[in-house]
């Protein structure tokens, strides 16, 4: 992999500070943006029609690019051997700390487009306040990151309203894809003990301020598209906790295909 300019985050001597709270505060915003382009890409060749095809293919290099800075800058602050490639494909399942939302497989164009959707609309409201945060380097990666975001909620917007307000068949299976998925979103504003401490330090966001935005944004979506679901979000996440490494079955076949090609052949390079 080629390796982009890395701004780094200093004390006032110039020296980076690792910390292993804001190490993984940087693996969980790495690791939701890495599974989620890794199942999408799924999709590379299989789009309803070409244009979108390629469409999604390159939302997908977009949010892979986002997971590739966030790697590369906790990489610099673990030091030693560790590199984004030792820390996308050779971390086993349980130390990834993704959410369950971005997990969930791809399913039909309906269910594709609602996951991508809701997270896109998460990380744009996300990344707005990321900007303000005091470590230099993710300020950066969220003021790019928010720009190629800011395409990915209207592209996907724009395809929840023409499902959701097509016909009855093309309606009942983006409800479905929201009882599929709903469920999956209160993790994403359930602060892990790591977002709790990088929110406290000014380095990261309190998610929990983000979920009124969120929600009416995402329930003006579902208005306009004719999707009459009745959006609350449950008070406290109750289900498995992905930011802490316990996920479903899922990532395990994730990780088996991504993971595949360096675990047999270890240090390979193209």
């Amino acid at each position: 992999m080629n390796n982009p300019t890395i701004i780094k985050s200093t004390n006032e001597t110039g020296t980076v500070m690792p910390n292993e709270s804001t190490i993984n505060y940087i693996l969980h915003l790495a690791d939701n943006a890495l599974i989620l382009a890794q199942i999408q890409s799924d999709w590379c060749g299989h789009g309803p029609i070409l244009e979108q095809d390629i469409a999604i293919t390159n939302i997908s290099l977009d949010i892979l690019g986002q997971a590739r800075n966030l790697y590369q800058y906790a990489a610099l602050l673990i030091g030693g051997n560790t590199t984004e490639d030792t820390l996308a494909y050779l971390r086993t399942e349980r130390e990834f700390k993704n959410c369950i939302l971005v997990e969930q497989p791809n399913g039909d164009w309906a269910n594709t487009i609602l996951k991508l959707y809701l997270f896109s609309q998460f990380q744009q409201v996300y990344f707005q306040q990321l900007i303000n945060s005091t470590d230099t380097q993710l300020a950066a990666i969220a003021e790019k990151s928010s720009k190629e975001t800011a395409y990915h909620v209207r592209w996907s917007k724009d395809w929840v309203l023409r499902i959701g307000d097509g016909n009855t068949e093309s309606n009942s299976r983006m409800l479905a894809a929201i009882t599929n998925l709903w469920k999956y979103t209160p993790e994403l504003f359930t602060n892990a003990s790591y977002e709790s401490t990088a929110s406290q330090n000014g380095i990261g966001v309190d998610v929990t301020t983000l979920q009124q935005q969120w929600l009416q944004a995402v329930s003006d979506t579902f208005s306009e598209a004719t999707l009459n679901s009745t959006l609350t979000i449950p008070s406290g996440w109750n289900g498995l906790n992905g930011k802490q490494g316990v996920h479903t079955e899922n990532m395990g076949f994730i990780l088996a295909n991504l993971q595949y090609l360096q675990r047999t052949y270890p240090g390979c390079e193209w």
